[in-house]
């Protein structure tokens, strides 16, 4: 067929049953005008364009059919019109899998909507979705896609491995959320950017890599009763619109559960954040919150965090063994804590920095290594609260510096000997060392000079790794940060480790504060881009990987004293990524050459795991291991250093299956490494 394998228009009103349409170079079926269809197991396969095409005020009617390759959406929908699918499948779309465009409407139940090369669910302009019962899964962008006017309405509905976020609203899109799941994702659960407004009530969200749920821009969410579980930060509102956050539960985020970014707004209502890996909840700069009630438990920071400039009003909150303080307020922060209780903190419970100025109010602390701490300065106000199981009224009025000062977590101080000795030891490597010595000498040269009075000279501590997989890159990078701090040439020296995901945004203008946002973690230390390369096409042309690279040669003018970035990947892709931007060469002006280890260091990589973990290689097995290490093919598949971990790893597991066998192993049977423990390789051949 030419342009449709099915063209209704005018009218015409037709019902179908079991046909299939199939090989068609266009559209498979296309209804304009006001055509009518109710197509009952309708089969399309394999169309150029998409599936079906609904125009003008057409109307559709579909059931237990299967949409299937389609070159472009699945099913698209413009002007007017109106589609009601039930218990249909679309699967391997070429671009979206739903599209409503202009004022039409979708309403989809029961159906399953499988890796479209695009979004799964897209609403655009003045049109509507409403999905119960639906599942997208694995979509190469966002599971559901809403921008300009559009609303989408879904309930009981899956969202599953999406490579953007899962639910991504812009504009002043408007979507309803109820009994949804989200699970697993290469960004946020939910992200609301624009002028946006979300209703997301009883939804479930776990395992993406971002943040659960992400408010920004002029945009605003209400959630109640949601759970998000793991991720970066659970909630995050960075809008001044007004945010409510009810009756959530936000467990085991990496980072903070519940954040309210700087000028944000927003109501926090009987919450429980549980076992977040930093700060419970975190109040930033200038933001307007209050926290009504709700609870923070086992978490790796403290359980509220208020920062410069912030006066949230808190009452009824209950922290319970916090890592640090139950409460820290930051140097010239404030607000009113009421009616709040801190058990079992780690540090003093309640903290006030320098001309921070709180009030707490029939407060709470029990069981905490210290009630109060502040630094000087501090002016906190303390009325009718009670420290201890004795339930002793603390000094009304204001208390400053009350007790010693919070412990602040630095790295512990390293020498350079030290350091050094640990490079070292590092297995193989040559080359590499002797550049890092013959950089630590002429940076403690460089201080050396400043510390005289006289003008440093020009030198770039950024660097190019240029390395296989497995070589040692991030190892020697994390290094390289500790040595520049304790040159005292870094403050922190810390390590922030990212890719291509962490930098480069979905949409145009995300690009530059997502990238902004990683090289702004790693001040004060080194920023590792893994796989630099893969910021710029190898074929050329535009793409946003270029926006990452424009942005980080700014930031690293902007801050050049204040961060190192490491720019690693394969040796023969380095060149394509430096020659991108002539910025990048003026900038890394020094590669270190990573080579693969030789049979030998890969056994010495081996046997150093199983010092660690108390085994030994008997010399036979060592011997055996050296010839499986030489036989072993090195393609692009090869993993170096990780290979021996791996093979280490394996060892092991064979090792105890061995062991079980035995009726009464003596210690050197529990510890002894044999040759039949070596892994069987395919294509290697037996080591024996």
């Amino acid at each position: 067929a030419g342009q449709a394998g099915l063209h209704l228009s005018g009218g015409v009103a037709v019902r179908a049953e079991d046909v299939m349409i199939g090989a068609i170079d266009g559209t498979g079926v296309v209804l304009s005008g006001t055509a009518r269809l109710e197509a009952v197991r309708l089969r399309l396969e394999g169309t150029s364009g998409s599936a079906i095409r609904l125009r003008g005020m057409a109307r559709l009617r579909l059931a237990e059919s299967v949409l299937h390759r389609a070159g472009r959406s699945g099913l698209l929908l413009e002007d007017g019109a109106h589609a009601a699918a039930d218990d249909t499948r679309i699967d391997a779309a070429g671009e979206a899998g739903v599209h409503v465009t202009g004022s039409a409407q979708a309403d989809l139940v029961d159906c399953r909507i499988t890796g479209s090369a695009a979004s799964g669910l897209v609403v655009r302009d003045n049109g509507r979705l409403v999905a119960r019962g639906c599942a997208v899964v694995a979509p190469s962008a966002n599971g559901l896609l809403v921008t300009d006017a559009a609303r989408a309405e879904l309930t009981d509905c899956r969202l599953d491995r999406c490579a953007y976020s899962s639910v991504h609203l812009a504009g002043s899109a408007t979507a309803a959320l109820a009994d949804c799941r989200v699970r697993g994702g290469s960004e946020h659960g939910v992200h609301l950017a624009g002028a946006a407004r979300a209703e997301v009530s009883d939804c479930r969200i776990a395992g993406v890599t971002m943040n659960g749920v992400s408010v920004t821009e002029q945009a605003a969410a209400t959630l109640t009763g949601v759970h998000v579980e793991g991720g970066d930060t659970g909630v995050r509102i960075a809008s001044a619109a007004g945010s409510t956050v009810a009756h959530c539960t936000v467990d085991g985020t990496a980072r903070t559960g519940l954040e309210i970014a700087e000028g944000g707004q927003a109501t926090l209502e009987d919450n429980r954040v549980v076992r977040a890996g930093a700060a419970g909840i975190v109040v930033d700069a200038k933001a307007d919150v209050r926290v009504d009630g709700g609870s923070v438990e086992d978490c790796g920071g403290c359980g509220i965090v208020v920062w410069t400039g912030a006066r949230p009003a808190v009452t009824g909150l209950r922290v319970e063994r916090p890592a640090k303080n139950g409460v820290f307020v930051a140097q010239g922060a404030g607000g009113v804590f009421d009616s709040c209780d801190v058990l079992r903190s780690g540090f003093p419970a309640l903290h006030t920095g320098a001309g921070a100025d709180p009030v707490f109010r029939r407060c709470r602390v029990r069981e905490c290594a210290d009630a109060v701490g502040g630094d000087e300065g501090a002016a906190a106000v303390f009325e009718d609260c009670a420290l201890g199981e004795t339930a002793a009224p603390l000094p009304a009025g204001p208390v400053a510096s009350a007790a010693q000062p919070v412990p602040v977590e630095q790295p512990p101080e390293e020498s350079l000997e030290d350091l050094l000795g640990e490079l070292d030891r590092l297995v193989g490597l040559d080359r590499v060392k002797r550049d890092v010595g013959s950089l630590v000498k002429l940076m403690q040269t460089v201080r050396r000079r400043e510390d005289a009075g006289l003008p440093a000279p020009p030198l770039s501590r950024h660097l190019v790794f240029a390395g296989n997989p497995g070589t040692g890159k991030t190892t020697v990078a994390r290094l390289y940060g500790r040595l520049l701090k304790a040159l005292n040439m870094l403050r922190v020296g810390h390590l922030v480790e990212v890719d291509r995901s962490d930098l480069v945004g979905e949409y145009v203008g995300h690009t530059g504060p997502k990238t902004a946002a990683a090289f702004t973690r790693a001040l004060g230390g080194v920023l590792f881009i893994d796989e630099a390369y893969s910021l710029v096409p190898a074929a050329g042309g535009t793409d946003f990987g270029l926006e990452a690279v424009a942005t980080l040669v700014k930031l690293m003018e902007d801050h050049r004293d204040d961060v190192v970035v490491i720019a690693a990947g394969y040796p023969a892709d380095m060149g394509r990524f430096i020659a991108s931007n002539p910025g990048l060469s003026s900038r890394f002006t020094r590669t270190l050459l990573f080579e693969d280890y030789d049979a030998a260091e890969l056994v010495s990589i081996v046997e150093h795991q199983a010092r660690e973990h108390r085994y030994e290689l008997t010399p036979a097995a060592r011997a055996e291991l050296i010839g499986l290490f030489e036989r072993m093919p090195r393609d692009t598949g090869f993993g170096n250093g990780r290979y021996a971990r791996q093979t280490f790893q394996e060892m092991t597991e064979r090792q105890a299956q061995r062991v079980a066998e035995l009726d009464d192993p003596t210690p050197g049977q529990l510890v002894a490494l044999e040759v039949e423990d070596l892994p069987r390789v395919p294509g290697v051949g037996d080591p024996r």
